[in-house]
């Protein structure tokens, strides 16, 4: 249940999110989106949070600090794939790294199966024959998959050596620092009380609570449950693109997701098997 609330607030915030791309950029909006969930998560955690950084083994920090790197890069990365591509199919593009950890954890050579489906998908999301995807933005989402495949083994080792909240009020505040050189500038030159209101509130949609949610249900799923579950991330993406920002997919685009996330649940029951 964690899970699918995750999923369900992050699609809808990082549907919204695209409406500030005007003002502040992809880098920017990310940026600041970063920025004031890690300031709530700090602000709330306050005191404890400090003795939980002074009390922390060097290793777990320096994981923590890893795990907000590759946030931060995973989050710009699809923020610039959004910007030129339909939700659902950043999110499919994405989706490809999990799913190939799901693959590799199998150890079954058949399991490979899984991503060529996939990228059957994302080979109707994108139409390469036609020329209409943008490459530049299929780049973008190449690279948040390979971040987001690194997030979700690092949030598991983060998750298990410290709270939801410190764990994730650390990684976020490395994160909205990691993201700064990127996103800083063009955010803080175009930023109104008007545009900073609105990414306050979709700060708390993406990344605050999904990423919270996300901690938290690590901490208790196993991988084959997660897998399964996240398998649904691009239906959910497409379907939040179509109600709240008005992208409406084609035949090939739904046919493209269909498989995606296919392929997805399939992987993740195989790596459960295995």
């Amino acid at each position: 249940m964690l899970l699918l609330v995750a999923m369900m607030v992050l699609h809808t915030g990082g549907a919204l999110a695209t409406e500030l791309f005007a003002s502040l950029g992809p880098a920017g909006t990310t940026w600041l989106r970063l920025s004031i969930a890690a300031a709530i998560l700090v602000a709330c955690t306050g005191r404890s949070l400090w003795r939980v950084v002074r009390a922390a083994p060097r290793a777990d920090l320096l994981g923590t600090v890893a795990l907000g790197v590759v946030s931060a890069g995973m989050m710009l990365l699809f923020s610039e794939a959004a910007a030129r591509l339909p939700l659902g199919t950043a999110t499919a593009l994405e989706f490809l790294g999990p799913l190939a950890v799901a693959v590799a954890g199998s150890r079954r050579p058949r399991e490979l199966l899984w991503l060529a489906l996939a990228a059957a998908g994302v080979l109707l999301l994108t139409s390469p024959w036609t020329g209409s995807a943008s490459l530049v933005g299929v780049l973008f989402g190449l690279g948040s998959a390979a971040c987001w495949a690194a997030y979700v083994i690092g949030t598991a080792h983060v998750g298990s050596r410290f709270s939801a909240q410190h764990g994730l009020a650390l990684s976020l505040a490395v994160a909205s620092v990691a993201a700064a050189p990127f996103g800083a500038p063009g955010a803080v030159a175009h930023l109104t009380w008007e545009v900073a209101a609105a990414a306050a509130g979709i700060a708390v949609l993406m990344p605050l609570v999904p990423f919270l949610l996300e901690m938290k249900a690590l901490q208790r799923l196993s991988k084959t449950t997660y897998g399964t579950l996240a398998g649904l991330e691009p239906a959910v993406a497409l379907l939040a693109g179509m109600v709240l920002i008005a992208q409406t997919p084609t035949v090939l685009q739904a046919a493209g997701t269909a498989l995606v996330v296919t392929a997805g649940i399939g992987a993740a029951r195989g790596e459960g098997r295995g």
